[in-house]
């Protein structure tokens, strides 16, 4: 790799497995130290796929030790800002800096409108968004006072560009990460810090482990038409985590200086019509 965040530290939420895995040794192996935390345990009683795990979280660290890189990792919910601020302070101590947020950590539900409760659009309005704000905030000031400016990535969806069938809370809750990836940007630019939005499609992870795929299914044979909504335009129908880690990479370095509010589809063409 080309060691283009050589120096550089990274805070990614949901960093267990999956997409926030493949960002942390991404940048690692750019060169990048990394902070992480993960649940890696229960999610939201309406989530229908399985939990991430301590051991999946570190397998994470070991992954990214391999590539020479440091990591501190944690076991923190995103609902806890008193964690997240306790997981940033202790990765600056031990690191001396940071850089790079990657707001990752999300859940996923697919339920038909008349089957949300009221606790499960709470739930998942509470880790997709107010989850992601408290990964801002949690690290945007010392971004602020280390004075070099940095790059903030909140992980939206397809969703918050267009829309995902029969998921109404998790549709509206993506939408709120893309208004609040611009909300930031603006505020935060005058210190040099960009803030952008990465909108991917479906993605090979285990996100769709457990009953995801019953629960998606059901979903649509009550309205079967509505499938069609999300077709690709390549071949490809399910993007791999590392092609996403390709584009937060590139938002993290240099490379991508002057891109600011900008948000970045990565879905094959499925948001397009």
């Amino acid at each position: 790799m080309s060691g283009r965040l050589t120096g550089k530290v990274a805070f990614i939420t949901g960093a267990a497995r999956g997409q926030g895995r493949a960002h942390a040794v991404r940048m690692a192996s750019e060169g990048a130290n990394i902070i992480a935390v993960d649940i890696a345990g229960k999610l939201p009683a309406c989530v229908p796929y399985d939990s991430a795990t301590p051991d999946d979280l570190a397998e994470t660290v070991q992954l990214v030790e391999a590539t020479g890189q440091k990591i501190l990792a944690s076991v923190v919910d995103v609902r806890d800002v008193e964690g997240l601020n306790m997981a940033v302070d202790n990765g600056v101590a031990e690191l001396g800096r940071l850089d790079i947020i990657v707001a990752n950590a999300g859940v996923s539900a697919p339920q038909t409108w008349d089957a949300i409760t009221p606790e499960d659009f709470r739930d998942v309005m509470d880790v997709n968004v107010t989850g992601t704000w408290n990964t801002v905030m949690a690290g945007a000031q010392t971004i602020i006072d280390g004075g070099r400016g940095g790059s903030i990535i909140l992980i939206s969806s397809a969703a918050g560009i267009k829309m995902q069938p029969f998921m109404i809370h998790y549709t509206a809750s993506k939408h709120a990460v893309t208004g609040m990836a611009r909300a930031f940007a603006a505020e935060l630019g005058r210190y040099s810090i960009r803030v952008n939005s990465v909108h991917p499609g479906a993605v090979n992870t285990l996100m769709g482990s457990g009953d995801m795929i019953g629960s998606l299914g059901r979903a649509i044979e009550t309205y079967p038409q509505l499938a069609q909504m999300i077709t690709p335009f390549l071949p490809t129908w399910a993007a791999e985590p590392e092609d996403i880690a390709d584009a937060v990479c590139w938002l993290a370095s240099e490379e991508s200086k002057n891109v600011t509010a900008a948000a970045i589809s990565i879905d094959q063409g499925m948001t397009q019509y």
